[in-house]
């Protein structure tokens, strides 16, 4: 399967998550819900590695490496503290559009931080991401 299969599962899975995290959150601190999912996630991830990877990935892996894949970690974390709490106070309708302005943040920053090229059409198609959002969120 191609990038762009993996993408879109990757869509349909987060639309499930916010679904799923809407009807769990409900009477529950939304850190401790955070935290359960989490853990999910952790026990899940490691048993995917554990099976799929040798000891070379593991001797491959540099400092700079680890450095960026734990700030990603934390990031991922905060993030999904966020969410969690913006589920829990809002609807999914309202949060979910918000929560994906991060396509737009993430251009931004490759292109700040990464010096990666921007195309008109994706100019275009991120700028509509960020109408798309105001729309559904403004009364």
């Amino acid at each position: 399967m191609n990038w762009l299969g993996w993408a879109l599962l990757s869509a349909f899975f987060a639309a499930l998550t916010a679904i799923f995290a809407k009807v769990g959150v409900e009477g529950v601190n939304s850190n401790l819900a955070t935290a359960i999912r989490t853990s999910v996630i952790l026990v899940f991830t490691w048993g995917i590695a554990y099976f799929t990877s040798g000891k070379s990935d593991w001797s491959a892996i540099g400092s700079r490496t680890w450095f960026f894949l734990v700030a990603s970690g934390l990031a991922t974390g905060l993030s999904w503290l966020c969410y969690f709490r913006a589920l829990q106070l809002g609807d999914v309708t309202k949060v979910a559009p918000i929560d994906k302005l991060s396509v737009a943040l993430a251009i931004i920053l490759a292109l700040v931080f990464l010096g990666e090229r921007l195309k008109t059409q994706e100019a275009i198609g991120a700028s509509l991401i960020v109408l798309g959002a105001l729309v559904m969120v403004i009364k």
